[in-house]
């Protein structure tokens, strides 16, 4: 008993003593190895203490919480009595990553990114065969089957490794035929539509054509697409199957299978709308529907409906307005019955305008173009409007204005933009058969440090000319409607018969009215210099163009401009108005004097418009046609002399392509020489009618058809005869390449003049150049 009670006392004293030892409390902990994290995140993620107890099972926790990290190869501990120690041998990190054989290597970047593999992080095993799998299965999703994916690491350095992905992308799958088993009323061609796979076309090669590459991943949802493309047509109770693609992987080439049952096509019986806002008549949203009484249903065309029956009442304030449409069908009938259900819920304000993404553009100047202020009832075309009104600065890439819901009759606006660049260094040139080699310069900048002003400082140099200039505006002085702007050049123009030397400049005060129009007046001033090339060897040259005078003129202007970007518009129309009115001083030699009284003093009125119109909403391709046009009489006593500097020429880009600038005008003709001394024009127009199209949605290309036609003419006979010509009219056609470059927007124009005559001066290429800062 006495053995047992020993032995007994001996246990419990072990056991005393290991308690004591475990009980121990941690005075220190320290961290060795560490190069990507600092010591006090470390202590974060181990989760001890100092001045806690030595504890075995929240040591082994916090060894698995460095390991979860993904940065460390191993993790240990050593105790010093009661000092913690962590050891760690970190992974490599990679100093490089590069992707061969997939594009340009910054789209498979960017897509590694995505998933957490970059420059400068750790190496993960894991992470690079997840990287394999992803750039696999985004070929595929694009088309290409069996790409195999190696992957090579090289060291560099004792720390780091250099990582290549070498992509041998696998083949292409071609649909050559699409089947809509079942469909007898609906053209094939209707159908592939709005589909992302199609069937290869001939020439499939070409940009405008379909080259029937397979995109898998959108497979499952191009059923859809065809079964809106036949209640687009009326067939609402239409049935598509999921597609069946059988693929032939011997020549990788596919055919897709629907099966479609149609039914009958319903046309619109009644059409109604269900409301009650004071102020707003149900009869006129009925009236300006699209969807009306006796037309084929098309859902795309009541998705628009609704849309715009949201945007009507939502101008009295409800933001958070819903319209549900009741259709009732009669298939005997086959018409079907809508009713708009028109729910607004409560009148919203304003609560604040939250602005974000600008790093440049000072906030009051993106809030001098929006429309909705703290304190205002909501307004949905003012909305839509400010989002134009500030894709027309061209200040930003792109803009997003979302609603943030802060109670039911209280709203945040968030406007996110994202800058472009603004400032410009320019560098373009041209070649015509009678400038020869043209070179231009500019540095410019449509919003200096974020204030919105527009700077440009510029010259062109030619074989034949030497122009210069310098403008500043302000469009906003002190975020008021007004605007200030002042313009200074240096002209000198080398023609065949006579230069042009001028110097001038302008002072211009305008103001914005109402929400489209921008009103301006000004005062300007012209000394011009004009003398002929060589000895006078006919009257008419001096009659022409031996002009030394001054000019000073007042204008005024009206400007229109309700477009929604600054670039590449796609709705809307601008157009201005402008009237000149100028003294001339100067004095008239011997010759000139038994013609005129004296200099005139020209009354000037011209006008530019521009249409746009994007036809994406209705053909589902980013198609943009253009319509402009310009027009300019001068007005004067003819018995004064107008001289050649201030009438109206025509050719080149803003008139007619294809022709020399200012090369086309009234002429008449040497009889001993047969050359054309162009004595200029006194009216002007000129259309052009453009087609944009899309090239490259990545690298910002476009591609533009034109034609153009021009007509120029002297409103007096002052030459009369077979040798004097007082109307030209010509007409040309081409392409443009618009590119917006790393180096900024560069546009390639290749023009071919339609009717061209003996004596004229064609260009038939030109292009310009910028790089942006």
């Amino acid at each position: 008993m006495i053995k047992k009670t020993a032995l007994f006392t001996i246990l419990f004293s072990w056991m005393m003593i290991s308690s004591l030892l475990s009980a121990q409390k941690i005075t220190q902990i320290k961290f060795v190895g560490l190069a990507h994290l600092s010591p006090t995140v470390a202590k974060e993620i181990a989760g001890i203490r100092v001045g806690e107890q030595m504890d075995s099972g929240k040591i082994n926790d916090s060894i698995k919480n460095f390991f979860s990290q993904g940065y460390f190869k191993d993790v240990w501990v050593d105790k010093q009595g009661s000092v913690l120690i962590y050891h760690f041998e970190e992974k490599v990190a990679i100093a490089n990553i590069d992707i061969k054989g997939y594009g340009s290597g910054d789209d498979g970047k960017k897509l590694l990114e995505g998933i957490g593999l970059k420059k400068g992080d750790l190496y993960d095993e894991r992470r690079v065969k997840k990287a394999k799998k992803t750039l696999i299965s985004k070929l595929e999703s694009q088309g290409f089957y069996d790409t195999v994916i190696e992957v090579s690491k090289t060291p560099v350095g004792e720390s780091s490794i250099s990582i290549v992905f070498d992509v041998n992308k696998g083949e292409k799958i071609i649909i050559k035929k699409m089947n809509f088993v079942g469909a007898s009323e609906m053209e094939k061609s209707d159908l592939e539509r709005e589909l992302a796979n199609k069937e290869e076309d001939v020439l499939g090669w070409m940009p405008w054509r379909n080259n029937g590459e397979a995109s898998v991943s959108q497979l499952e949802y191009d059923a859809h697409r065809v079964k809106d493309v036949f209640m687009q047509n009326g067939y609402l109770d239409a049935y598509v199957s999921k597609p069946l693609m059988r693929v032939d992987f011997g020549s990788y080439n596919a055919e897709v299978d629907y099966q479609v049952t149609e039914g009958v096509q319903y046309r619109v019986g009644t059409v109604g709308v269900t409301q009650a806002i004071k102020g707003l008549n149900t009869e006129d949203l009925i009236a300006d529907l699209i969807l009306s009484s006796g037309k084929i249903f098309n859902v795309k065309r009541m998705r628009k409906d609704i849309v715009n029956l949201e945007e009507k009442v939502g101008n009295f304030g409800y933001a958070f307005v819903k319209v549900s449409p009741q259709m009732h069908k009669d298939p005997e009938q086959k018409i079907i019955n809508l009713q708009y259900i028109v729910d607004p819920g409560e009148v919203v304000t304003i609560n604040d305008v939250v602005i974000s993404g600008n790093d440049t553009t000072k906030d009051r100047v993106i809030r001098r173009y929006i429309y909705l202020a703290p304190g205002d009832k909501f307004n949905a075309t003012d909305l839509k409007d400010s989002k134009s009104s500030l894709g027309r600065t061209g200040f930003f890439e792109s803009i997003d204005i979302q609603s943030e819901r802060l109670s039911d009759n209280k709203i945040n606006l968030l406007v996110k933009v994202r800058e472009t660049s603004t400032g410009t260094i320019s560098a373009g040139g041209g070649y015509g058969s009678y400038e020869g080699l043209m070179v231009n310069a500019s540095i410019s900048d449509r919003n200096l440090f974020g204030s919105g002003i527009n700077t440009t400082l510029g010259f062109e140099i030619s074989k034949i000319s030497t122009n210069a200039n310098l403008s500043f505006v302000n469009p906003k002085i002190w975020d008021s409607m007004y605007s200030f702007g002042v313009s200074f050049y240096k002209r000198d123009y080398e023609y065949v018969d006579y230069t042009e030397d001028s110097v001038g400049a302008s002072v211009t005060v305008g103001r914005e009215f109402w929400r489209y129009f921008h009103g301006s007046v000004g005062i300007g001033y012209v000394d011009n210099q004009s003398t002929i090339n060589d000895a006078l060897t006919t009257p008419v040259e001096g009659l022409l163009y031996n002009d030394q005078y001054s000019k000073t003129s007042i204008f005024a202007s009206v400007n229109f401009d309700n477009t929604d970007d600054f670039y590449i518009p796609r709705r809307g129309m601008k157009a201005i108005v402008t009237f000149d009115y100028g003294q001339l001083d100067g004095d008239l030699d011997e010759v000139e004097a038994n013609f005129f009284n004296g200099y005139a003093d020209p009354f000037k009125t011209s006008a530019k418009v521009g249409f746009y119109y994007g036809l994406e909403d209705w053909i589902d391709y980013d198609l943009v046609l253009r319509v402009k046009g310009r027009a300019t009489y001068i007005s004067r006593d003819e018995n004064d002399k107008l001289p050649t500097a201030e009438k109206l020429f025509m050719g080149g880009i803003g008139s007619v392509r294809g022709y020399d600038p200012y090369s086309l005008s009234p002429y008449v003709v040497d009889k001993d020489t047969g050359y054309r001394n162009l004595v200029a024009g006194t009216q002007r127009a000129s259309g052009s009618l453009e087609a944009s199209i899309p090239l490259s949605e990545a690298a910002k290309m476009r591609l533009a058809f034109f034609y153009d036609y021009g007509y120029v003419g002297l409103d007096s006979k002052l030459f009369k005869g077979d040798d004097v010509e007082n109307d030209i009219s010509r007409s040309s056609t081409g392409v443009v390449l618009e590119w917006q470059s790393a180096f900024g927007l560069i546009n390639l124009v290749f023009a071919y003049p339609i009717d061209e005559e003996d004596g004229d001066r064609t260009a038939s290429f030109e292009f310009s150049m910028g790089s942006k800062f």
